[in-house]
């Protein structure tokens, strides 16, 4: 796409099928629909996405795509590329001028209706990675495994800003148009705090508890019944009444 911006301008309106790397995908709820990272790069040109609602104008977009994936990859195949560079050159001097020569159709009007791009734009701005982050307590926007602490505090805490990466790695962080300054930090250690073993409760009953009580009173009996016997060789031992627990 930005070879073609690069190329030809800014085009008003693309016209592609329904796939969600060109329209907005929907959230988990299933109410909120969030744009793709192509529909964004378009909204900052202005391009209007136009999807094929028809099955005539589905047929056309798919007929292309089926000429590339049919032709494209055995070509690269046969010619033994295997990398994004070799390929990159393969297609702009080779394939599609070829491509082009065959299957391009003249148009019947002259009509251009492309726009110039700005001199002010920047296209590495344009065509990056977008992503929102919250700003937490202490003004630090985590990304991709990354701290940046913010420098200045023209945002709050909790307010959602959106962190950019271009083609060349490189990341800024805007809010509301304005683009934030920042510097990287290394995470901070968790403190992790260990609370002090709680000393084991031993529960005593008192001595007033049942359980207590029913073994005093069966003592009691006990030691009643051996004095009663002690020293009568007739005396009939009674039976122990036992003793809870």
């Amino acid at each position: 796409m930005r070879k073609w911006v690069e190329s030809y301008g800014i085009p008003r309106a693309i016209y592609t099928d329904w796939k969600s790397v060109y329209h907005a995908m929907p959230e988990q709820d299933g109410k909120e629909r969030r744009l793709s990272q192509f529909g964004q790069m378009c909204g900052r040109l202005g391009i209007e996405l136009i999807a094929a609602n028809s099955r005539q104008a589905k047929g056309r977009v798919e007929r292309h795509h089926g000429t590339h994936q049919d032709r494209l990859v055995k070509k690269l195949r046969r010619l033994g590329i295997d990398s994004y560079e070799q390929a990159n050159v393969y297609l702009e001097e080779s394939y599609l001028p070829a491509h082009n020569a065959r299957y391009a159709v003249k148009a019947e009007q002259p009509v251009d209706f492309h726009d110039p791009v700005p001199e002010e734009m920047d296209l590495d701005w344009v065509f990056c990675l977008e992503q929102e982050r919250v700003v937490s307590n202490d003004w630090v926007v985590r990304y991709d495994d990354q701290h940046l602490q913010l420098l200045e505090a023209v945002v709050s805490a909790g307010a959602m800003v959106q962190v950019q990466q271009n083609g060349h790695g490189r990341l800024r962080i805007v809010h509301q148009g304005r683009e934030l300054r920042w510097q990287s930090m290394e995470p901070q250690p968790k403190l992790v705090v260990k609370s002090k073993p709680r000393p084991a409760v031993i529960h005593r009953p008192p001595a007033t508890h049942p359980w207590k009580r029913e073994r005093t009173i069966a003592r009691t009996q006990d030691f009643s019944i051996a004095e009663a016997g002690h020293g009568d060789s007739n005396a009939v031992p009674l039976p122990r009444t036992p003793i809870p627990g």
